[in-house]
């Protein structure tokens, strides 16, 4: 009875001690968007990457989309659980911005590879891409090469895209077109319009009018081939080039100023940002990595066809012109 009673205060004592220690562990609060955080998203193995040497635990909460998580902290202000947004883009940084809510991330950031040079002292970019229209080669061997070539086919080619108020993808086209455009960019939308079958809420689902056949061409990026390469063999899915030139996404993170945690946040992106951290993203994000992976990253990558002319618009423009644009678009489209 005596060595029973002994060895269950043992086993009590090795019980309270394990919880007391993880009451101790930190945990990492990170807003993102649904797909970032799923089981094939690379939440998953930069949790676990992170997790083996943070001493921490970290917490993915995610939101519909990208414009989701900025809404939910722009409601919760510094009562926000959140340590970090990841997901962010450059389309929506400057309104992030503008809330006063981030925090200077510290990072040296050296020798990234982006579509130009980057000097943001609150945002951390983590992966990149341009926007393009997929189209099938068994469908439609020779697609448009400009938005112009787009709009003069036939009224019975249809194409998705998505909400510019929901969805980045979709603020992105109104961006890309704005760029290309300038003044001309109403006529633009308005030679689309009869072309477009739908708007969505989300990629997801005008992705999946495609994939059914419902569209012959859909909103995305110019790395989204390399999924159906990669995980289904399938190299009929292409992005349509645009003499015009492409606008590129370049997703980000940044840290709350009411986070409770401001190191373990700052370790995260330098995780992020890292060659281990950033050899998830391209199979999981399908989107490029902001550093050079070297043997690192699948060569199909390599092999995808990327726009000769980057298009940009300044941060400043957008956050004071965004909403005249996507009116001007949506008017169109009446």
């Amino acid at each position: 009875m005596v060595t029973f009673t002994r060895l269950a205060l043992a086993v009590l004592a090795g019980l309270a001690s394990s919880a007391a220690l993880a009451q101790d562990k930190p945990t990492l609060t990170i807003y993102t968007y649904d797909g970032f955080a799923s089981e094939w998203g690379p939440g998953v193995p930069l949790k676990e990457g992170f997790e083996k040497t943070c001493g921490c635990t970290v917490n993915w909460v995610a939101a519909d989309s990208s414009i989701g998580t900025l809404r939910r902290v722009q409601l919760e202000g510094e009562t926000t659980e959140a340590d970090i947004i990841v997901g962010l883009d450059t389309a929506i940084a400057g309104e992030a911005r503008a809330t006063g809510l981030f925090a200077e991330h510290g990072l040296a950031l050296d020798n990234l590879v982006l579509p130009g040079q980057w000097t943001d002292a609150q945002f951390v970019p983590f992966d990149y891409s341009h926007f393009a229209f997929m189209h099938d080669t068994d469908s439609m061997p020779e697609p448009p090469t400009s938005f112009e070539e787009l709009i003069a086919l036939p009224e019975n080619v249809k194409i998705a895209i998505q909400d510019p108020r929901s969805a980045t993808p979709g603020l992105g086209l109104v961006l890309w077109v704005k760029a290309a455009y300038g003044d001309r960019a109403g006529e633009i939308w308005q030679g689309l319009a009869p072309h477009i079958l739908t708007v969505t809420r989300e990629w997801s689902e005008s992705y999946s009018l495609f994939l059914e056949g419902e569209v012959d061409m859909v909103l995305s990026y110019t790395t989204s081939p390399a999924y159906h390469i990669l995980e289904e063999d399938d190299e009929t899915i292409k992005a349509a080039l645009f003499e015009e030139g492409h606008l590129p996404q370049i997703e980000v993170a940044g840290i709350l100023k009411s986070s409770e945690q401001q190191d373990l946040a700052r370790d995260f992106l330098a995780y992020l940002t890292s060659q281990e951290g950033q050899a998830v993203i391209p199979t999981t994000n399908w989107m490029f990595p902001v550093v050079d992976l070297g043997g690192k990253l699948n060569p199909v990558f390599a092999t995808l066809p990327q726009p000769e002319k980057s298009l940009s618009l300044a941060e400043e423009e957008i956050a004071a012109d965004s909403r005249a644009w996507i009116a001007e678009m949506l008017a169109a489209m009446q």
